[in-house]
């Protein structure tokens, strides 16, 4: 017994030592990081990061696009990649959202990458057609009351930040409001200002310049504190749906079994992008925050998020269409 806790001793700690010294010389050639289909917010952020991790890593940062599969391709590239650092996923909900929805998905975020950063926090605004006569969200909800499935929300995508947020609100809201899909969140929200249908829940980004310009009425942000995103506009819990928040985040994971000391250095040089000044306006500009902090912070933000939206598509019986 005694020999085998020698043994168990002494090959942990010459792992140990192994991973110090490929930390040591990491990175010894380009760190790709793939990234969903280009021209997306996880495209753009991921873009954004690149010259500035160029810079401190002192290595070419490629940003490596993997779209179709709705995001399975990226996900199984990164688990099937060397663990050696050099192989990165960076990418938002869809990642682990998709096993929810879709059976047939094999891969566990969980079980098969590693955290290394938390990306970013983006929130949802409630938004509605100028001709609605609720001016916030608690009129809005004794207007649904007071009809119910006469209004029409924009659903865009099954699975979306735009679905799921519309649903969490009329869930714990108790209404009844008519979901109408539309493909893409650009879709609904056209359908929005069209007056076709008469309320949405969209990514702030996608909505703000609409508000701004009169278009659609903003009635609360779906953050749990006011953000400076939507400067001026209460919460949606504060305004009637005492506790709800929708938000979603990215992150940046590695294969599994990627040395820790590899993983701290990676998390390490991270953070100094995103509190880059030029890294953090173009984040904000994008209807993000930057996020940050050490990689259990990640885990703890993918899990909750699985577990808040796993219970809400499990009760509602959603499926990807």
């Amino acid at each position: 017994m005694l020999r085998m806790t020698l043994l168990s001793t002494v090959s942990f700690s010459l792992a140990m030592l192994a991973g110090t010294a490929h930390a040591q010389t990491y990175p010894s050639k380009p760190i790709r990081m793939v990234a969903p289909t280009a021209g997306g917010a996880i495209d753009f952020y991921a873009r954004a990061l690149a010259p500035s991790l160029t810079t401190i890593l002192k290595q070419q940062v490629i940003v490596d696009n993997r779209g179709g599969g709705s995001g399975v391709i990226a996900v199984e590239t990164v688990i099937r990649a060397n663990p050696d650092g050099h192989t990165l996923l960076i990418y938002g909900p869809p990642a682990w959202m998709l096993p929810l929805l879709r059976k047939s998905v094999r891969y566990d975020v969980i079980r098969d990458l590693v955290p290394v950063v938390l990306l970013n926090h983006s929130g949802n605004l409630l938004v509605v057609h100028p001709s609605v006569p609720a001016k916030s969200v608690k009129e809005l909800i004794d207007l649904a009351k007071a009809k119910p499935g006469s209004l029409l929300d924009a659903g865009s995508d099954t699975g979306s930040s735009a679905h799921l947020a519309a649903e969490l609100f009329k869930a714990m809201a108790g209404v009844n409001i008519v979901r109408v899909p539309y493909k893409g969140v650009g879709a609904g929200i056209s359908a929005l200002i069209a007056g076709e249908v008469q309320i949405m829940i969209p990514a702030i980004a996608a909505a703000m310049a609409h508000v701004k310009s009169g278009r659609l009425r903003a009635l609360g942000v779906s953050f749990a504190q006011p953000s400076k995103l939507a400067p001026g506009i209460p919460t949606i819990a504060s305004s009637g749906v005492p506790g709800y928040v929708s938000q979603t985040t990215g992150a940046v994971f590695a294969p599994m079994g990627t040395p820790p000391a590899i993983i701290n250095k990676l998390n390490q040089e991270f953070n100094r992008a995103l509190q880059m000044t030029e890294v953090s306006e173009k984040f904000l500009g994008a209807g993000a925050e930057p996020a940050g902090g050490p990689p259990q912070v990640a885990a703890a933000a993918v899990k909750e998020e699985i577990a808040r939206w796993g219970k809400l598509i499990r009760e509602l019986g959603i499926q990807e269409e």
